[in-house]
């Protein structure tokens, strides 16, 4: 049997890696070897001229829905799903006030002592939680405390997460998230409308899996060592993001390079995911995206992401495939699906890989 006093050194151990937070608090005079990355993938790219020339598309969900723009707006979705698989969405119908309540109670809970904190952490062998989901010994580590959960169906909470919230956060994050239940499910149906696919194949989303990951990216004496959020493309069929206090970080990949994302105020920054990328039979495409730390402020975003049900299958759609266009991708039961997709490291497009056809 293992000694309590093991145990005690166990948590303590853990708790530095949970949380950077505890890490800064005493001065650093250099950043710890776990969280030091390749240094290759920080070079700026050599073309700094044509990154400022790259601006990501703005969609405003106003115009989508109503008025005499509607087609041209989609005509805009449909090229900013081809050709960037992300955009900004402005008009998006969620009023300021509720922002603002949700990053006050956001900050908040990323100021609560670490004790207070720990009554949410991530349990071994899970995802969901505060802190770093650990899978390897050697694994670097990214420069952020996150609170990880899944949020819909109700019947998957988990009873010590979300229900034990401090109930100002708990009661602001209801609202925000019904709120974005409605505008995810908007978009979805508008992205499927913008690729001229058929309503059924999206009947999947419906009371689908919605996940939440709130993250707080502590300043850094060394950023160009760290990564806040490792490079990768998201499992979900579309993520909608909130950068709460106006700092950037966030990064994509296009034509090869890593365009910054200067993020308009109160707008919400939409990505295409791998699903939706099967679903389009490739017509769409998920991109990388990764997000890198500062040395003087902090930086708090909340992404909420929506996938399909459960016990659904995902494949390419079958009003988007034909003998001229065949499926690209395998169907998966999308609980296979999540399953392997987070007992892989996170890394670039490495999982979708693995779902797709060769044809000969």
């Amino acid at each position: 049997m293992v000694s309590s006093k093991t145990d005690a050194r166990d948590d303590e151990t853990l708790e530095t890696v949970l949380s950077i937070q505890e890490l800064i608090k005493e001065p650093l005079t250099a950043v710890p070897q776990r969280y030091i990355q390749q240094h290759d993938q920080h070079k700026p790219s050599p073309f700094s001229d044509e990154i400022s020339a790259y601006a990501l598309p703005t969609i405003n969900m106003k115009k989508l829905i109503q008025g005499e723009d509607t087609e041209i707006e989609l005509q805009k979705l449909n090229s900013a799903c081809r050709d960037w698989g992300f955009f900004q969405l402005v008009e998006h119908g969620v009023s300021p006030a509720v922002l603002k309540t949700l990053r006050d109670e956001v900050e908040g809970f990323f100021r609560l002592p670490m004790e207070e904190k720990m009554k949410y952490k991530v349990m071994p062998g899970d995802v969901e939680g505060y802190g770093t989901v650990i899978r390897s010994e050697d694994q670097k580590l990214d420069w952020g405390d996150r609170l990880f959960m899944k949020i819909n169906p109700l019947a998957m909470r988990k009873p010590h997460l979300l229900p034990q919230l401090p109930s100002s956060l708990r009661s602001i994050l209801e609202l925000y998230m019904e709120e974005l239940q409605r505008l995810g499910m908007m978009v979805v149906a508008l992205v499927g409308k913008a690729v001229k696919m058929e309503k059924r194949d999206l009947e999947v989303f419906e009371d689908g899996i919605q996940n939440v990951r709130m993250t707080y990216y502590p300043p850094c004496p060394e950023p160009h060592l760290v990564m806040g959020l490792t490079a990768h493309s998201d499992a979900a069929g579309i993520t909608i993001l909130n950068q709460m206090n106006g700092v950037n970080g966030l990064q994509i990949k296009k034509d090869g390079l890593w365009i910054p994302v200067n993020v308009i105020s109160g707008a919400f920054i939409v990505n295409i995911g791998d699903i939706l990328e099967i679903m389009s039979n490739g017509a769409y495409k998920s991109v990388e995206h990764r997000a890198i730390v500062n040395s003087e402020k902090e930086r708090i975003s909340i992404a909420m992401f929506f996938l399909p049900r459960f016990q659904s299958e995902i494949g390419p759609a079958i009003s988007l495939t034909n003998p001229e266009n065949p499926p690209l991708f395998k169907r998966i039961g999308v609980e296979k699906y999540v399953k392997d997709y987070f007992a892989h490291k996170l890394e670039g497009k490495s999982y979708l890989e693995q779902m797709k056809i060769h044809h000969k």
